[in-house]
């Protein structure tokens, strides 16, 4: 039998039924507001990029934009993974969750993400003097890879130490309540789902980047 909502989880799952498009738009949109802000007030910024002439100019724009076009791609295609992986764990689960509301949980659990990415455009706008392209690139609030000294860190371990942060145990937590406002039954089945689905493929992601890199 479906269980009931208390007061709280009723108004959360009124958020899902916002307009699907707009919201994906907005997320666009915030981010490449943060990026923007990132390329042009902190990595422009920093010494080795400010002596940038001709061509090697031209190629640091080219590739700043590439990255603010992509952000819709990168997050259709990162929404739609993980929309899946979720669909297919509830499935497995024996939860009737469609498709489209599990790409719908993936698009609401990624505000998560743009706390760090705040986090990350302050830290580096008002209190580093003078960073280099490789603090800036190594940094990430509250993960594995504050507790080493980058430079000591070989570069195949630097995306794997920084997607181990507490804001992406955050995102687990989201994507387990998405899960249960659209299925409403048992939350430990939800949870069961994220943790036997999701999870174990993100670490392997982890794994398997760290041993392809080059």
């Amino acid at each position: 039998m479906p269980r009931e909502f208390s007061e709280l989880e009723l108004k959360a799952r009124g958020y899902f039924n916002l307009d699907k498009r707009m919201f994906f738009i907005v997320i666009c949109v915030l981010n490449f507001l943060i990026v923007f802000i990132q390329q042009n007030f902190i990595v422009a910024e920093i010494a080795a990029f400010q002596f940038l002439e001709g061509t090697e100019m031209l190629l640091f724009k080219a590739i700043a934009g590439l990255k603010l076009l992509g952000i819709p791609l990168m997050y259709a295609l990162k929404f739609t993974v993980v929309g899946f992986i979720l669909y297919t764990g509830c499935f497995m689960w024996g939860y009737k969750v469609s498709y489209a509301k599990s790409w719908q949980i993936a698009m609401f659990a990624e505000l998560i993400f743009f706390v760090p990415k705040i986090l990350k455009t302050l830290w580096f706008l008002f209190f580093v003097g003078d960073p280099t392209y490789w603090d800036f690139q190594a940094f990430y609030p509250f993960s594995i890879m504050n507790f080493y000294n980058h430079e000591a860190v070989d570069q195949r371990y630097w995306y794997s130490f920084q997607a181990l942060n507490i804001f992406e145990i955050a995102y687990w937590i989201a994507l387990t309540y998405g899960v249960d406002f659209s299925a409403r039954k048992k939350k430990s089945v939800a949870n069961a789902i994220v943790l036997t689905s999701y999870i174990p493929l993100f670490i392997f992601w982890l794994w398997f980047y760290t041993a392809v890199y080059d």
